[in-house]
């Protein structure tokens, strides 16, 4: 009979973890298994359970309590939200650098203009509750809510009064007589930037006659009927650039797309080129990005070089064949992430002591561009050295650079590690839209775990090849390298 453990005073979460992969490797059990393994032995039902004790006993409870906070949101699950805020009245104020609870409810990682993505992408019912119950909500919320058009929470956040009176949400709302009202006084008439803001919220939101009023009534000349139409058709909605500038960004954006350099050529406005190449980045396009330079030489001089995420996008997204390039412009950080990404092993090996143990210094240097995303889409708040170091292996990987991969597992990198591009899923997932077949089996050679769910969707890494990518092949191959893995090593099905 196994000898139950005993949870000390002042338990560490770090150890435990660590306990849980040591029971993984040694008796070959997947990480879940090996944690619910683990929890009994301590007399606890189950992972959660566990670590909820661990944290109350360091005097976080509250931390875990958002933690499962967030999750009864993702799961539209009002009756577990309820008993957590009786019993963590606290949660009210809760991570309001991120938003707070109200913040993850409306929160929306994509665009939720159709009725169907803003039940999917965000948890109406949810944030309804926690704001008739007093929880805290941080103004800047409502432009994060207009941002992803989110037509059902402008509305609940108008009939509790927590929108601004100003014309952006009047026109979002579609209250035509609260934009006519605005223009009623012509000593106090918007200036040209609300009046910018507010046609292209229009046009976002698809409000052709509030758009039409505000072309015929605030410019000067009036706006072109033919050009109202296209505006509101494709929603175009950009900030800091006038209505016109959009509609060029928005036609040199589909150029970049298409890869259609004589239209590219055509429309060029090199005030847009930094953006321009981050959207190239995105688009896998470097003949494009080669042409801006050509174009715009004085780019390449320009020191400091101006803000972009060209760089963190290109490595994220398995595109490192791009910094080459983009280097020209954006000097390489000096971080473990990005050296990874790169596959400079020698330049992650000095992260490291001689004992083999990480040597970051404050771990935030290494979540260059990002920090905001890791807090609050990743729930990685605060980042720490373990989270580092499973960026660091989730950019070597998605780059195919696995000899620093292997250097990172063998160093404390998690293979089955949350990250992802966006929200918590795995490096697994993320591969399925690169078509990586090689980086997948890379890791289902190191023993990822395929069963891990994304998020979301609650989908494994075959659920996102079958029902994301439409890659019948991809998810069979999925299905089959999980059948098999455990039997032989050598009959893994070859991409």
């Amino acid at each position: 009979m196994t000898t139950p453990k005993i949870l000390s005073a002042r338990p560490s979460q770090e150890s435990l973890r660590k306990q849980a992969k040591s029971l993984a490797r040694d008796q070959s059990l997947s990480l879940r298994d090996a944690q619910l393994a683990l929890a009994r032995l301590y007399g606890y039902a189950g992972w959660q359970d566990l670590s909820a004790e661990v944290l109350k006993r360091l005097g976080r409870g509250v931390e875990w309590a958002g933690d499962q906070a967030e999750r009864a949101i993702h799961d539209n699950d009002l009756d577990r939200l309820k008993q957590l805020l009786s019993e963590y009245p606290a949660l009210l104020s809760w991570g309001l650098e991120h938003g707070g609870l109200v913040g993850r409810a409306v929160h929306a990682y994509g665009d939720a203009f159709d009725p169907r993505r803003e039940l999917i992408f965000t948890r109406r019912e949810c944030a309804k509750f926690l704001i008739d119950a007093g929880a805290v909500v941080v103004p800047w919320l409502a432009d994060n809510i207009l941002n992803s058009r989110a037509k059902g929470l402008l509305q609940l956040f108008d009939a509790r009064g927590l929108l601004p009176r100003t014309l952006k949400f009047f026109v979002a709302l579609g209250d035509e007589r609260g934009v006519r009202a605005a223009f009623d006084d012509p000593a106090q008439l918007p200036t040209q930037d609300v009046v910018n803001e507010a046609f292209m919220t229009a046009c976002a939101f698809q409000h052709e006659t509030i758009a039409q009023f505000l072309a015929e009534h605030a410019f000067t000349p009036p706006l072109e009927t033919s050009f109202v139409e296209y505006m509101c058709r494709h929603s175009v909605r950009m900030p800091g650039v006038t209505p016109k500038q959009a509609f060029v960004l928005h036609r040199l954006k589909r150029a970049v797309d298409a890869g259609d350099l004589q239209e590219f050529e055509r429309l060029i406005d090199l005030r847009f080129a930094v953006e321009l190449i981050g959207h190239a980045v995105l688009a896998n396009r470097p003949e494009l990005i080669e042409r801006l330079f050509e174009l715009d030489p004085g780019l390449l001089q320009r020191r400091p070089p101006p803000p972009s995420s060209a760089l963190s996008w290109a490595l994220i997204y398995g595109k490192a064949h791009l910094v080459p390039l983009l280097t020209r412009v954006w000097p390489l950080p000096d971080d473990l992430t990005h050296a990874a990404g790169v596959g400079d092993l020698a330049g992650v090996k000095k992260w490291f002591d001689e004992a083999g143990a990480p040597a970051l210094g404050d771990p935030t240097r290494h979540f260059p561009d990002h920090k905001a995303r890791v807090g609050s889409e990743l729930h990685w708040s605060p980042p720490t050295v373990q989270r580092a170091l499973d960026t660091a292996f989730a950019w070597a990987v998605m780059n195919n650079h696995f000899a620093v991969a292997d250097f990172l597992l063998q160093h404390g990198a998690d293979v089955n590690t949350r990250w992802g591009s966006h929200e918590p899923a795995s490096i697994l997932h993320e591969l399925v839209f690169q078509n990586n077949y090689p980086a997948m089996q890379f890791l289902i050679d190191r023993g990822i775990d395929m069963t891990l769910i994304d998020y979301r969707w609650n989908a494994t890494a075959q659920g996102w090849a079958h029902h994301a990518a439409n890659d019948e092949k991809m998810a069979q191959w999925l299905a089959e390298a999980e059948r098999r893995r455990n039997s032989s090593p050598e009959s893994l099905p070859k991409p």
